[in-house]
């Protein structure tokens, strides 16, 4: 009996790529690690514009099902989907999000609109080009439409509703590139979704903490927070796990909004729900990630290891829920 094959599709790195493009190469390690010790063949292959070359490398290869890690095209998300739509053409199994999922959560504008329609509570949001009356006492945070990973994104995006530059500044943004959503000054939560025989389980919750902030601080997980390791930023924002047992009412809440998401988007395989919940308790959805991080120090690594989910069972049960595989794993 032959092996099932696999290929690990993956976002070809643009020329001097930065930490947060580069990450897909740990990914693909772990990926193709997991995949050998459950005795899948393994190739690799870069996904680039020249989807003619990609496409006769799958056609040569004949995989049983593609492991999909492409996060972007040229550096570029808004063309996140052309992978999986290539892969749909060639009626091949592939991990993770469909088109339409990856589409439409990739636009978060896209994905607001989806989450008001179904009831989630998200940011009330705008874009440039349209101006809604600003509320002195709030804050406001401009955000890209496409880009993942906080490209883009920092504590200078964040504005009081008053700040004559917060308008200077929308007023030379590009309402395909940026929107803009109320700012929540509050506590911020991601949990995690892995599908399993039984239905997607939520795993457990993890807040992160900035520490050592000033008060008039923005607390955000930027770019800077994420990437640079010599900032003060990277230094001082931390995951845990642990909680109070007064915090269980609102971790069940945000489970239960989690698989709300889940079903939503039409979900499978592996997702990740970010949150911000506000001084009255009430949380609200920052971003569906659908095909999250899974490097060894992603935040969904770090709650299968929370959850006693060796990687490789991790990996097993996203392959084992793909659309069309012939062959579980």
């Amino acid at each position: 009996m032959s092996k099932i094959k696999a290929v690990i599709l993956y976002n070809q790195l643009t020329e001097n790529a930065g930490p947060d493009e580069a990450d897909v190469i740990d990914q693909v390690n772990l990926v193709r690690e997991k995949l050998t010790e459950l005795k899948v063949d393994v190739e690799e292959l870069q996904f680039s514009n020249r989807l003619d070359l990609v496409e006769a490398a799958l056609l040569k290869s004949k995989p049983d099902f593609v492991f999909n890690l492409v996060e972007s095209v040229n550096n570029k998300g808004s063309l996140i989907y052309f992978a999986p739509a290539l892969l749909n053409s060639l009626n091949i199994p592939f991990t993770g999000g469909t088109v339409e999922a990856i589409f439409i959560t990739t636009s978060k504008p896209l994905a607001k609109e989806k989450m008001e329609r179904r009831g989630i509570p998200t940011s009330p949001w705008f874009f440039p080009n349209c101006i809604p009356k600003l509320d002195k006492e709030k804050k406001y945070i401009i955000k890209p439409v496409w880009e993942e990973g906080s490209l883009g994104l920092d504590e200078d995006c964040v504005y009081q509703g008053n700040d004559q530059r917060f308008v200077d500044r929308l007023s030379v943004l590009y309402s395909k590139d940026f929107f803009v959503e109320e700012f929540i000054d509050g506590r911020e939560f991601n949990l995690s979704i892995l599908a399993g025989d039984n239905g997607p389980e939520v795993l457990p919750p993890a807040e992160i903490i900035f520490s050592n902030y000033p008060e008039n601080k923005p607390k955000v997980v930027g770019f800077t927070a994420k990437w640079n390791e010599d900032s003060f930023e990277y230094k001082n924002t931390s995951r845990t796990f642990n909680f109070k047992e007064t915090d269980q009412p609102l971790l069940d809440k945000l489970k239960d909004l989690a698989l709300i998401c889940w079903q939503t988007f039409s979900l499978n395989g592996y997702a990740r729900v970010d949150f911000r919940v506000d001084s009255d308790g009430n949380p609200w959805v920052l971003e569906v990630n659908v095909n999250p991080c899974i490097s060894p120090d992603s935040g969904f690594f770090a709650a299968c290891n929370q959850s006693q989910i060796p990687f490789r069972e991790a990996v097993s049960r996203i392959v084992n829920d793909t659309p069309h595989l012939k062959t579980k794993i």
